[in-house]
Formats: C-alpha cells, sequence, structure tokens
C-alpha cells in the first residue's frame, strides 16, 4: 500500500495515545460491525487481502476522517455493493428491497468453529525457499499502484532472515483476484537504525513478514 493508507515511520501525527483502561469497543456499533464482517466474510466472495485493499481505495481526506471501525463498516458496505450482495439504496434506506432472501452461509452454532478455525494462508509449494536463516537481505525499492505488505519505511533495507516461515498466500496478487500465487514468506529483522538512522536507539529491531519476491541477496 502506499499514500496515506501506509503511516508506518511518517512524521506530524504526534505520539500514539495510550489508555491502560482502554474498552475492548468503545460503543456498542463498533461490535456490531465486527459480527456483521465475520458473518458476511462467510459468503466468500472476497478475501481478507480484498477486504484491506477496500480500505486503500480510500481518499487521504477519507482514511483521515474515518475512525478505526468507520474504515471497517464503510469498506464492508463498499464490497457487499460490489458483490451485489446488497444494493446502494438498500444500504441508504437501512432495509432490505423486494425480491427472494437468500439462506445466509452462517449459522450461529457454526460461529464458534469459524473462529477457532480461521482461514489459514499456508499453501504447499514445490519450489525450495529461495533464503535461509541467516542470511542477509535488502528489500526491493518498487512502488507499486495496488496492494503490497512491503511498507515503504522498509524498502531499499538490509535485514536478516530470522524465520522461515514456509509458502504462504501472496497478498498483492490475492488483492486484485489473481488467486493464491503463493510464495515462500520470511520474518525478516531490520535493525531501528537501519530503518530510522543514527538517531535510532541503536539496540532496538524491527521484525517484519515479508514474501519472497520483496527480497533480494543484500
Amino acid at each position: 500500500m502506499n499514500s496515506i493508507h501506509d503511516m508506518g515511520g511518517m512524521h506530524g501525527f504526534g505520539a500514539i495515545p495510550i489508555d491502560e483502561n482502554e474498552p475492548v469497543f468503545h460503543d456498542e456499533w463498533e461490535g456490531k460491525t465486527v459480527a456483521m464482517r465475520i458473518a458476511m466474510n462467510a459468503w466468500r466472495k472476497w478475501n481478507i487481502d480484498m477486504a484491506r485493499h477496500t480500505v486503500e481505495r480510500f481518499s487521504p481526506g477519507e482514511y483521515l476522517g474515518m475512525s478505526y471501525y468507520e474504515r471497517w463498516i464503510t469498506s464492508l458496505a463498499d464490497m457487499l455493493v460490489e458483490a451485489d450482495l446488497v444494493s446502494l439504496a438498500e444500504i441508504a434506506n437501512g432495509r432490505a428491497g423486494p425480491g427472494e432472501k437468500q439462506t445466509p452461509p452462517l449459522t450461529a452454532d457454526a460461529v464458534p468453529v469459524m473462529i477457532k478455525n480461521g482461514r489459514p494462508s499456508a499453501r504447499e509449494l514445490d519450489i525450495s525457499a529461495r533464503f535461509q536463516v541467516g542470511a542477509a537481505v535488502r528489500t526491493n525499492t518498487d512502488n507499486p499502484t495496488g496492494h503490497t505488505r512491503l511498507p515503504r519505511y522498509a524498502r531499499g533495507r538490509t535485514g536478516e532472515i530470522v524465520i522461515c516461515h514456509g509458502a504462504h498466500v501472496f497478498p498483492d496478487a490475492s488483492a486484485h483476484g489473481g488467486g493464491d500465487a503463493p510464495q515462500h514468506l520470511y520474518a525478516v529483522r531490520f535493525s531501528a537504525r537501519e530503518l530510522w538512522g543514527n538517531s535510532a536507539e541503536p539496540k532496538n529491531s524491527v521484525i517484519l513478514d515479508l514474501w519472497e519476491s520483496y527480497l533480494n541477496n543484500a
């Protein structure tokens, strides 16, 4: 992702406020938003990468003007309309329009099982991993127009492979209907100074999960 949505390392937003007694949800509608997202995912009309990219399609002004769960509910409405599950008129009116109602694919008794199992992203891949633990790698400097999981602040930086996760769904393809396109996934550790310069704490580091096509030999 790019634009305002890739906020890591950006200046001008101040310190992140931390409320030690912060509730899970600040209002009832936020919890209902999470429930609706879970329930509508069961239609299998989109995947997690498509959902993330829907948020990234907001303009900078829209993105900054919304709270976290406002982004969730707005992007859900966008996906529902695009998948022809509801219409804009139904959303505007707050009620279902005329026509045959479909039977939801997710029943109440199936929710605990779905929550427990999730939707694993691990996949089988015959191609061997290109990198091993301890290898020094350098990230790409690509500036894609679509979805990506390589943040801007880590592009063109050198790090070390600390974990090989095996093959997983490649988000850059999955977000745009390109199928799983699995690649090997690695945990890469970057020193804080490599990312932020000499003013960063020398003993600090950041670990990012990065796909193989993001990486080159350092």
